[in-house]
């Protein structure tokens, strides 16, 4: 997605950043294992392909995508708005996170509701799915996956974040395996709550119905600066 092509969400143990081509190597080295091509539903892809996909998720309006960075090791002082690539490539990549928009969203009830106003009719068709993967085993159970998310979805439901952002919080859902518990507990602790079970893909849906006990924490966003600024 355009909107965050330029966009660093920083955060003292985990950093976002924009799918870019440097990290498709790792990615495709990530996807070689059969245990999280299972996990995140995905094909195996050549590495040509994996880069003709990277260079799709950049453009594509219904794909917000960040790849996560270990934030421990990265000192980024008060004030400073702007972050290098050079800084970004020293830190380990550890995952990803993903928004998958579906249908078309009522542009009209999305300006109702920032401006305050009765919502009328909306889009049922519309939904937003999201997605994440903590591929590095080292990185696992350690509550980057919750932190991750919370820096994601605060900053996907922002008003002040560029189109097609912000996401209504009502259309936010995830889709998980039935036997996934740590997933489903992860996403209900994030305000979520089953909605639906389906069988026969062996799955649960879940959707956003504010059920958080506290707000989700938002990161510090900083602008991307060209290769070489």
């Amino acid at each position: 997605m355009r909107a965050n092509e330029k966009t660093v969400i920083v955060h003292p143990d985990v950093v976002l950043v924009p799918y870019r081509t440097e990290h498709v190597a790792k990615y495709h080295e990530w996807m070689t294992s059969a245990e999280l091509r299972e996990l995140t539903a995905s094909e195996p892809l050549t590495l040509e392909e994996e880069y003709e996909m990277q260079r799709k998720w950049q453009v594509d309006e219904d794909k917000l995508t960040f790849i996560l960075l270990s934030g421990t090791s990265l000192d980024v002082q008060e004030g400073e708005d702007t972050l290098a690539p050079e800084r970004l490539r020293a830190l380990p990549m550890i995952g990803d996170v993903n928004l998958f928009l579906k249908g078309t969203p009522d542009e009209n009830a999305n300006r109702s509701r920032n401006e305050g106003e009765d919502e009328g009719e909306d889009d049922d068709t519309f939904e937003v799915e999201v997605e994440i993967m903590i591929a590095e085993p080292a990185y696992r159970r350690r509550g980057i996956a919750y932190t991750a998310l919370q820096l994601l979805l605060s900053y996907a439901t922002d008003p002040s974040s560029p189109a097609p952002l912000p996401i209504p919080k009502e259309k936010l859902v995830a889709r998980i395996g039935d036997k996934n518990e740590p997933s489903i507990r992860l996403f209900e602790k994030l305000g979520f709550a089953v909605t639906k079970r389906v069988p026969v893909f062996e799955e649960v849906e879940l959707r956003y119905v504010g059920a958080n006990k506290t707000p989700w924490i938002s990161g510090s966003v900083k602008t991307l600066l060209e290769e070489g600024a």
